[in-house]
């Protein structure tokens, strides 16, 4: 496929109007610019570095040829430099990503994710965590994968934040989680400019295996997201969402596919692929795992 190069392409292109009011609405908060800034003082960026780095491969040229290369094209496509890190994570049953690094990124896809997507689907799955580093969401979204085991640390200590963890920021924060996927969504479908890859990927990420996924199976699909897309999430009261945001590792596909599906019919992706022509020139930048002591609550880690 002869993919655009959007060279120059800035997240404000794209961004989703729930990313940004979830993230007005969280930095509204009283006390949410204390909490980060004692969040930062932990090294938060050092910890998750050694912890995936002890327990991950490093991808690049030579060892996964074929997956690097395609991790590349997604870098270039969408005007990524410099080129973060790429490693692999262990198995766990089904499709998982992350992304960590405020500083210096490191993207990670588990096993399970490199077998079972294809070369486009998996261009579509990198292009979703490369959003999330062109978008600058690595601070609040790391924040939010350790925030359970860091509100007992808060709670047994004297770090001077009292109840905050507690107050409406957890709420908050997740919910701009969810928001923040659907403007890496649209990052990805522009990295793989394919909006039937970009269903399929999404139907894998819920967990739907390779062989049950056809044309029928994927035009269902289509066709729940676009009944899911007549619910107004502005209109759910605080308790609904609650309960629905704070849990965060969930890969929510069928609002993610509503959403982009809006996104695609009202001609604004279409636009977006028409202003940019040549690749950019990237630089792969290498960088060391700074050694640092383990944290217990470094154990739970985002899904795509």
């Amino acid at each position: 496929m002869n993919r655009k190069y959007l060279t120059g392409l800035t997240p404000q292109a794209y961004e989703h109007p729930f990313d940004r009011q979830a993230l007005v609405s969280l930095e509204k908060i009283p006390g949410v610019s204390l909490f980060f800034k004692k969040v930062n003082e932990y090294g938060i960026d050092r910890l998750l570095r050694f912890k995936f780095g002890a327990i991950c491969l490093r991808v690049n040229s030579r060892n996964f040829p074929e997956l690097y290369q395609i991790f590349l094209e997604a870098c270039n496509v969408i005007d990524v430099a410099p080129i973060p890190e790429l490693y692999l994570l262990h198995g766990t049953g089904y499709i998982r990503t992350l992304t960590i690094g405020a500083n210096n990124p490191m993207i990670i896809l588990n096993i399970d994710g490199m077998k079972e997507l294809s070369n486009e689907e998996l261009l579509y799955t990198l292009g979703h965590e490369l959003g999330h580093i062109k978008s600058k969401h690595l601070l609040y979204h790391q924040t939010a994968m350790i925030l359970p085991g860091l509100g007992r640390v808060i709670a047994n200590s004297t770090l001077g934040l009292g109840g905050l963890a507690t107050n409406g920021i957890e709420f908050a924060l997740y919910q701009w989680v969810m928001m923040a996927k659907l403007t890496s969504d649209r990052a990805a479908l522009l990295a793989c400019q394919d909006t039937d890859v970009a269903y399929r990927s999404l139907m894998k990420l819920a967990g739907l295996p390779e062989e049950y996924i056809n044309p029928i199976a994927i035009e269902e699909f289509i066709e729940q997201a676009r009944d899911f897309g007549s619910y107004n999430l502005d209109s759910l009261d605080k308790f609904t969402k609650m309960l629905s945001f704070m849990e965060p590792n969930h890969p929510w596909t069928t609002l993610r596919a509503a959403e982009l599906l809006k996104w695609v019919e009202s001609e604004e992706y279409q636009v977006l692929l028409e202003e940019n022509t040549s690749p950019p020139q990237v630089e792969v930048v290498k960088d060391s795992v700074a050694g640092s002591e383990d944290w217990d609550f470094l154990e739970s880690w985002e899904a795509n």
